[in-house]
């Protein structure tokens, strides 16, 4: 019996060990294909508003996205149908995502038929600055493109079926399948729809937007039929079931309702945003659509990845009434992030021009929209270190039952994004910049606000420990700065003179040594996260070589 458990566990890490392996690799993958996606969509139309109309148009669908399909309903989904495979076995939890499969199916297609039919209406709110044929065009875009929800609301079930029975590869890839089809169906018919003499350099116009539309269609169609045949594999037979009085199906939906409302605020904010940013220059949709996507790259690697290792130990030590643990290992954590994200921070804020110039100083983009993105992509950076600390401190209030908490502070936030929004746009006039700036405020904002509630509540956070480390993060990151301010001087001076290797090979390098200096600057003042740091990655190698 003791073998037989001791071989369970070990199978179980096993699957576990290489699930983590395939979902990251298909993440970093995804990840890429979306930047690469941006960037090629960049050098198609430029950084101007034709983008700013496509970006627009999707924000709807992909909101909805973000907030039902691949958020509260996957998460409640997911959690319910596990919980029926373990207590009642596959049928019943076959029964269950048909009976779900069928009500997110008949909800999602009203949902898209309300988009598309009140489109104009929908665009004259969330892209309340354009008029006139850039409104109309929008919001023919809108329309195409709201099925996206319905195809990937259904994505989103299959993909937790599957995970649920350990099928991890195919559900993992889907988004970059999405990305895939996105990318090549929306070149192809955007070139059908307006031919090109020039196809290295082209200079569509809006017209070839509705090739980038349907180019969506296809990419959400791609990330829900790549899963079907694995799906089936594993036994599920697809049916229509509208007995939507089973418990199983309740309690799907009474999980969702408080996931909904929470995430709603971050949704708003972004809504808000976008609102802003159409009465701002044209292009400052697509400036602050790129710039926040490249912040997003540390902040998923850093952010998400130590909040999510902390998580489970924050709720043993909760369990087993170890209060000191809990303190400690929260404020560890933080630490940890701050470590890992300053550095990103100064980095970003240093050489945010070289960086964008690399990745979308191409085709029909020119040099001062290069520069308006990197204006986005600094004044975004400046909440980097807080939003990266969210990510650790919010999920401890779920440890701690208090849920609703990180829910009011969120709420209270967008009342304060409403304001700053309207005095550094329209007050001081600084267009996009003041957009990304209320943005890292209101992170700042939020972060010392669960800060000063978590303290209150676990009466202490090592707040001494944890201003000493941020001096001397302070210290690394003022070395990391010096690096950056002379590569301006010596290996980036002449980064208008450079091809595209010369300029690869400049900022890899610049960010290599800028990096080099933090870390011996960091381990010279004996900050005790980055022994953490050393000894994550020599277990980490010391894996691959017992492997």
């Amino acid at each position: 019996m003791a073998e037989e458990i001791q071989s369970t566990a070990a199978e179980t890490k096993k699957i576990s060990a290489r699930a983590t392996g395939v979902v990251s690799v298909a993440i970093m993958g995804s990840r890429l294909l979306g930047l690469a996606r941006e960037m090629i969509f960049n050098a198609m139309f430029g950084a101007s508003g034709n983008l700013d109309m496509f970006i627009t148009a999707f924000r709807a669908p992909n909101l909805l996205r973000d907030l039902f399909a691949e958020g509260a309903l996957s998460t409640a989904f997911i959690t319910t149908f596990s919980k029926k495979i373990a207590t009642e076995g596959d049928e019943s939890a076959w029964r269950l995502a048909n009976k779900v499969g069928t009500l997110t199916l008949l909800v999602m297609s009203g949902i898209t038929l309300l988009g598309m039919v009140f489109s104009g209406p929908l665009i004259s709110i969330l892209g309340s600055g354009f008029h006139g044929e850039e409104a109309v065009i929008t919001a023919q875009l809108t329309a195409i493109m709201f099925p996206f929800i319905l195809m990937v609301s259904v994505a989103a079930l299959v993909m937790g079926m599957l995970n649920a029975k350990l099928v991890f590869g195919w559900p993992a890839m889907a988004s970059m399948f999405f990305n895939v089809g996105s990318i090549f169906g929306g070149v192809l018919i955007a070139y059908i729809i307006e031919p090109q003499k020039h196809w290295l350099h082209p200079h569509f116009s809006s017209r070839a937007l509705f090739g980038l539309a349907i180019g969506t269609l296809i990419g959400g169609f791609l990330q829900l039929v790549v899963q079907f045949p694995s799906l089936y594999r594993v036994g599920f037979r697809p049916r229509f079931d509208f007995n939507w009085r089973d418990e199983g199906v309740k309690t799907v939906l009474r999980i969702m309702a408080p996931a909904v409302i929470a995430a709603s605020a971050v949704q708003v904010n972004v809504f808000v945003n976008t609102t802003f940013a159409t009465h701002c220059e044209r292009g400052s949709v697509t400036w602050l659509n790129n710039a926040f996507r490249l912040m997003q790259l540390p902040l998923g690697i850093f952010g998400v990845a130590i909040g999510t290792v902390t998580l489970p130990l924050l709720s043993k030590s909760i369990a087993l009434g170890r209060n000191d643990d809990f303190r400690s290992t929260l404020a560890r954590g933080m630490r940890l992030a701050f470590l890992l994200t300053v550095p990103a921070t100064v980095g970003l804020m240093m050489l945010a021009g070289p960086i964008m110039s690399l990745l979308y100083g191409h085709g029909n983009v020119n040099s001062i929209q290069v520069e308006k993105m990197a204006e986005a992509l600094r004044f975004y950076a400046i909440g980097l270190a807080a939003y990266s600390a969210m990510k650790v401190l919010t999920p401890a209030f779920y440890a701690i039952d208090r849920r609703k908490t990180p829910m009011m502070v969120s709420f209270l936030a967008i009342g304060m994004n409403l304001l700053l929004n309207w005095i550094f746009t329209f007050h001081y006039g600084y267009g996009h910049r003041g957009l990304a700036l209320s943005t890292s405020i209101i992170a700042t904002i939020n972060f010392l606000i669960l800060y000063g509630l978590m303290r209150r509540h676990a009466q202490g956070l090592e707040s001494a420990q944890m201003l000493t480390a941020l001096a001397k993060i302070a210290a690394a990151g003022t070395a990391l700065a010096l690096v950056c301010w002379c590569a301006d001087f010596s290996i980036l001076a002449h980064w208008g003179n450079m091809n595209f290797p010369l300029r690869v090979g400049a900022l890899v390098g610049t960010i290599t040594l800028a990096g080099g200096a933090f870390f011996a600057v960091a381990y010279f003042l004996k900050i005790d996260e980055v022994e953490d740091v050393m000894k994550l990655v020599k277990r980490k190698f010391s894996r691959r070589g017992a492997g």
